[in-house]
């Protein structure tokens, strides 16, 4: 018979495995999309749309699975999502036409729902002062962005890029049943039968619901949205490669899922809303200095013109990225840590909407991303707006926040819990 930790360990461990494994799967389409991209000869809306296809229905699907957890428990919730994307996954790897692709991303896409359903699962496990620290392990799966940069490009290269699916689909019928021999199930972290789906929807109506959202929209959504636009952006800005462009790629997706569990301990140890500020600003700087494009110009000196070239080499662009990483790694965790101390008792309904935000800001930037690329010509551009997204959501957090009129609600005002 396991003991409580045993428990305790066993399903963090198998549930952050499960998840890496997810999240590699979501962002396939960020290597694979590349060549498919060269093959239909797609413009880059289209790439935008084909690599963002999986995370619609994973955004989508993070509400109804976070209530679904709430109500039956995160095990057998997160088996089913594993099982039914098992097809869809090896099916990728036989399409031939555009909406081909578009359609099974949608069915694969399901598998970005995991989130959800393994945070809550997760931070239950755990008691109120290391549940930062827990649900920062388990979001450490985001490393599975790299993951898939490190090793889909291999067998593109040493099998062609149809292997990818079928390599990825066996990988997910593994892991499921290895999650499920191994993983445990506590009757007391469901929500009472009598709570209706309309109880557990109350919590569209708190306002500070709906500003994690916007936090989240920029730490994970731009997070995903940038996994999925960076090896392209290696390929054509500076003329790397497909495989030197994935693994320098994921010098920003690594270290944005491994050191999530370091935002956990820091948003533990100082607060959410003290860390969340913080990653704010360094992630401002950044994208700043990374939205400015490569720049010629000539300036009429007294000896004659004299001509001037400005932009980032791939080396400093690298270096930014990896510290944008880092910071999002951590405002991940710290955005959810608001979750876990405001709303204890229905953690999956809150998650579920906070990640269906975060979600559709992984779909919407990247077709918003290759729609200014076709507009402005500017590939730097994805980083503009990011820029001005950072910029609104430090605003509205002096307004509510920093300037304390929120920060008073938040202490003495208790939030909005519809299990109560």
């Amino acid at each position: 018979m396991a003991t409580q930790f045993q428990k305790q360990m066993s399903v963090l461990v198998m549930s952050t495995a499960a998840f890496t494994v997810c999240f590699m799967v979501w962002m396939m389409f960020a290597v694979i999309g590349i060549p498919i991209k060269q093959t239909l000869g797609l413009n880059e809306t289209q790439f935008g749309l084909l690599a963002a296809m999986p995370v619609l229905t994973g955004s989508l699907v993070r509400l109804p699975l976070g209530m679904m957890t709430d109500k039956f428990g995160g095990r057998p919730v997160f088996f089913a999502i594993m099982i039914m994307t098992v097809i869809p996954i090896y099916l990728i790897g036989h399409a031939t036409e555009y909406w081909q692709f578009l359609v099974a991303g949608l069915f694969v896409g399901i598998a970005g729902g995991s989130f959800s359903v393994g945070i809550a699962y997760c931070a239950r496990w755990f008691d109120k002062k290391n549940q930062g620290f827990a649900m920062g392990v388990f979001g450490a799966g985001n490393a599975g962005a790299a993951v898939t940069k490190l090793v889909a490009p291999s067998i593109v290269v040493a099998y062609g890029w149809t292997m990818v699916p079928t390599v990825y689909a066996v990988m997910m019928l593994v892991t499921a049943l290895a999650f499920w021999v191994f993983s445990y199930s506590d009757p007391s972290h469901k929500v009472p039968s009598s709570v209706s789906v309309g109880d557990q929807l109350k919590a569209l109506k708190d306002p500070n619901v709906w500003k994690i959202c916007q936090y989240y929209s920029i730490v994970f959504g731009g997070y995903v949205a940038l996994s999925l636009w960076m090896t392209k952006y290696y390929v054509q800005e500076y003329g790397f490669d497909l495989k030197n462009a994935a693994f320098l790629a994921a010098c920003f997706s690594l270290p944005g899922g491994v050191l999530r569990a370091l935002g956990g301990w820091m948003s533990d140890k100082w607060g959410a809303h003290k860390v969340t500020w913080w990653v704010l600003w360094v992630s401002w700087i950044c994208l700043f200095i990374l939205s400015y494009p490569q720049t010629e110009f000539t300036v009429k000196t007294v000896s004659g013109p004299v001509t001037y070239n400005i932009a980032l080499n791939a080396w400093v662009f690298t270096a930014l990225m990896f510290v944008v990483g880092i910071a999002w790694a951590v405002g991940k965790a710290s955005v959810f840590k608001y979750i876990s101390d405001d709303y204890p008792k229905n953690i999956g309904v809150i998650s579920g909407i906070v990640g269906l935000a975060g979600g559709l800001g992984g779909f919407l930037l990247p077709i918003m991303f290759g729609a200014l690329v076709d507009l402005t010509g500017i590939r730097s551009s994805c980083f503009m707006l990011m820029y001005g997204v950072v910029w609104v959501s430090l605003i509205w957090m002096y307004w509510t926040e920093v300037r304390g009129t929120d920060v008073i609600s938040h202490h003495k005002a208790k939030p909005v819990d519809v299990l109560e």
